[in-house]
């Protein structure tokens, strides 16, 4: 499998993620920030929260961590939060700001 397709079935782990406050999925509220694939199938995960105040703000990244690791070609996950830049509603994906009354 090359890193494309891995890619691909990373995005889709990610994508099974749900911020409990908001009906959409992590990736399409622009969350993720950098998913970086290295040799021997690590992946780091660069991403954001909604706010540093945000209640789910370790479930959120523990849970991208175990959906990930659960796919079986990767080896190591590593998920860094940060909130430089700050997260804005810019970063939504159309249909998650369509899901969200935003357009």
């Amino acid at each position: 499998m090359d890193n494309e397709q891995l890619k691909v079935k990373v995005v889709e782990a990610i994508k099974t993620v749900y911020d409990p406050e908001i009906p959409v999925d992590v990736y399409e509220l622009g969350l993720i920030y950098e998913i970086n694939l290295f040799p021997m199938n690590n992946v780091h995960i660069l991403m954001t929260l909604t706010s540093p105040a945000c209640p789910s703000a370790e479930a959120i990244p523990d849970e991208i961590k175990q959906q990930v690791s659960a796919l079986e070609e990767i080896n190591d996950v590593e998920v860094e939060v940060t909130f430089d830049p700050p997260y804005a509603t810019d970063m939504m994906s159309e249909a998650a700001r369509l899901e969200l009354g935003f357009m």
